[in-house]
């Protein structure tokens, strides 16, 4: 059975009723006068009632039609503030902004950017989930998600924010005590400390001149929190591997020493992730640009 939309012709009757005229009707919604006519005579025969007399020379509203019109009183003019407070969402930074982000880059990052954001957009609002969890933006109702990696759907949007080094490091007190690994193949002799969320698991990848070293390693201690990790390190408890957006106020600071410098790891491709759409609203837009403005340094 065909669904029948309650609204289909009520533009067109309102407006064929205010003027009595098809032709200036069809000017005023810049459609066809046949078509006018077409969306009226359909809407008289959905409520099966003649709404309009018709002579060559005038057009009046039936008892019928002037009883439906007065009982629609109102409605296009609401129907217009709908569609203007949907249009706004596309013109201006408005409505609950929701975002999924990591812990780590959340605590650190992610909120003093956003609480800089949301003072220069008023209009906005924030609901900030830092979670490891990986989420389904448009099932979980997200409107994008912020990755370290991602295996983004077809049906997404990629935009790369900035990329973090992977360092690793100790404290000097840790260093005084058991000295420092000359070479990845020395860390089989002491303390680490490891990032249960690595994707590669319980393995350190190291390279030089182009040749690559997978270093396995028995954590002394594993967590899912690198802040929880960075704090560990600090204390002198061993050496850990972290992105430098992690502890690189602790590097600057001398509460940790970078080890193995001559050696390259990994990196992190930081990632804003939200569903394509040719009408992505604007504080969505706003607020992914902000954000890579706010890394890339």
């Amino acid at each position: 059975m065909k669904t029948l939309d309650p609204l289909d012709g009520i533009a067109a009757f309102l407006t064929v009723s205010t003027h009595l005229s098809f032709t200036k009707a069809a000017e005023e919604l810049s459609m066809a006068r046949a078509t006018v006519g077409a969306q009226v005579r359909q809407l008289e025969d959905r409520l099966g009632i003649r709404l309009f007399q018709r002579s060559t020379r005038k057009v009046a509203l039936t008892e019928a039609g002037a009883a439906y019109r007065q009982a629609l009183s109102g409605i296009l003019p609401q129907i217009r503030e709908a569609e203007r407070a949907a249009i706004s969402f596309q013109k201006e930074a408005v409505g609950r902004l929701r975002v999924s982000a990591p812990p780590d880059l959340g605590h650190l990052v992610i909120v003093p950017a956003v609480s800089e954001f949301l003072k220069l957009n008023p209009a906005v609002s924030v609901e900030l989930d830092l979670s490891h969890r990986p989420v389904n933006l448009v099932e979980d109702g997200f409107d994008l998600a912020i990755r370290g990696r991602l295996e983004v759907d077809i049906n997404l949007i990629t935009r790369q924010l900035a990329t973090s080094s992977i360092v690793i490091s100790a404290s000097p007190a840790y260093i005084a005590e058991h000295g420092v690994p000359m070479t990845p193949h020395d860390l089989v002799h002491h303390a680490c400390l490891h990032f249960a969320e690595l994707r590669w698991g319980r393995i350190w990848p190291f390279s030089r001149d182009g040749e690559e070293f997978r270093i396995p390693i028995v954590p002394r201690l594993e967590l899912n929190h690198s802040l929880g990790l960075r704090d560990a390190a600090v204390l002198g408890l061993g050496i850990v591997l972290l992105p430098d957006f992690v502890v690189g106020e602790d590097l600057r600071q001398g509460r940790l020493v970078r080890l193995l410098p001559d050696w390259d790891i990994s990196t992190i491709q930081l990632q804003a992730v939200y569903p394509a759409n040719r009408h992505i609203a604007v504080k969505v837009r706003r607020f992914v640009s902000f954000l890579a403005g706010k890394l890339r340094p």
